[in-house]
């Protein structure tokens, strides 16, 4: 029995394999395959008509160039296979996309915080707004491309703060506090039988950036988000290949309580120097206990950096702070996990110019980076597509499993 586990364990791991490489790269032949997961041809070509077999995967026929010749075979995933949700919450707004099982884009809308009432103001009363909000997209998505909800496979969801990966419920966010959200319960009242994926959102971007390295020996990467919060997601490669993904909470990491207050309830975060709103604060030299801005305009912040780079003095000070305490906390993030390559992205990124030097100015006093050196820093503007990317690295990770066990 055991060894017969181990067997289907084995065939399922290397189907995913197989599935991963289609969905980055295909339509693939055999040789293709083999290549890029390092599975012989002979398993290959049985994982292939095993899939072809349960509908996962449809056939396509590639005629020669010249004309002659037998048609090159190669292999995609059933587009019509399933269906994808992907909702993205962040501080004004919740986007709503439908994938489908290849992971093309099919349809996707946003709706601003205010068309839900208070939606995203924070509270239980707003995460009960935010609910019946929520659930009405997600149908008007299914009705829009006239599906039926039996099937969306995975409807797999994203937002900064804790999550509870394994429960699908949402703990604590700067978009609702400590009221949280628990969306496996709230997609079931409903109906739907969805697979339910939450993610945090710095996350699904290290885990997008890293699925991008994949011929590449880079065996960690830290992605930081900037913005009305500050995220970061750190991922690793594993043994046999595959992606291991977290998030820790560094925008509430301890800086200094000079900083001020946080958005989470304590004072003197990463995030209460660097966030939005902690940059709005120190530039008008509001107090430090002062109750933080749910959300900025990027028009006040444009502003703000204007200024800056006019050489207004608290304008410019308020930017520096903010890029010593990402620097500073970023110094932990070496001392403790290593070297590795640091890839910024999210809105801040327009005003990375007045704080990347205080940034690595902080950084390079960490003893981590005085020895082995400072750690490579990318610029990445994409992040909207890199949430997107991850998401469906994940939600589908999930359901080819999920599939290759119900059918294989």
């Amino acid at each position: 029995m055991l060894t017969k586990s181990s067997t289907e364990l084995v065939r399922q791991q290397n189907s995913s394999l197989v599935l991963s490489a289609l969905r980055r790269g295909g339509p693939l032949a055999h040789t293709d395959l083999s290549a890029l997961t390092g599975l012989s041809s002979a398993t290959v070509s049985a994982i292939t008509a095993d899939l072809e077999r349960v509908g996962i995967l449809e056939r396509l026929e590639q005629k020669p160039a010249a004309g002659r010749g037998r048609p090159r075979v190669l292999f995609s995933q059933r587009r019509d296979g399933g269906y994808i949700v992907v909702v993205r919450i962040s501080s004004d707004t919740v986007q709503y996309s439908l994938a489908d099982y290849g992971g093309t884009l099919m349809d996707r809308f946003e709706e601003a915080r205010g068309s839900q009432g208070a939606a995203l103001g924070g509270g239980a009363g707003d995460t009960r707004a935010f609910a019946a909000g929520f659930m009405a997209a997600l149908n008007r998505l299914v009705q829009r491309s006239r599906l039926d909800r039996r099937q969306i496979v995975a409807v797999s969801i994203s937002s900064k703060g804790v999550v509870d990966r394994e429960a699908a419920r949402l703990v604590w966010s700067p978009v609702f506090g400590t009221a949280a959200v628990d969306f496996a319960a709230l997609l079931s009242a409903d109906g739907w039988d969805a697979q339910v994926v939450l993610s945090n959102e710095t996350l699904l971007v290290a885990q997008a950036l890293m699925a991008k390295e994949a011929t590449t020996a880079i065996p960690a990467l830290a992605a930081l988000s900037l913005g009305h919060s500050i995220g970061l997601g750190i991922a690793r490669r594993g043994r046999g290949g595959e992606i291991e993904a977290t998030a820790p909470n560094f925008g509430h990491m301890p800086h200094t309580p000079d900083a001020g207050l946080c958005r989470c309830g304590a004072r003197g975060c990463v995030e209460a120097a660097a966030g939005f709103y902690g940059i709005l604060r120190k530039a008008f030299e509001v107090p430090s206990d002062t109750i933080p801005a749910k959300f900025v305009p990027l028009a006040e912040m444009d502003k703000i950096a204007l200024s800056a780079r006019q050489k207004n003095r608290m304008a410019g000070y308020a930017f520096r702070e903010a890029g010593a305490a990402l620097g500073q906390g970023l110094a932990r993030l070496i001392s403790l996990h290593g070297a590795m390559p640091i890839h910024v992205t999210g809105l801040g990124l327009r005003y990375f110019d007045l704080m990347h030097q205080s940034m690595e100015e902080a950084l390079a006093q960490s003893h981590a980076a005085r020895i082995g050196g400072m750690p490579a820093i990318h610029l990445v503007s994409d992040e909207t597509g890199l949430v997107f990317s991850g998401h469906l690295e994940l939600a589908l990770q999930v359901v080819d499993a999920s599939i290759l066990a119900a059918r294989l």
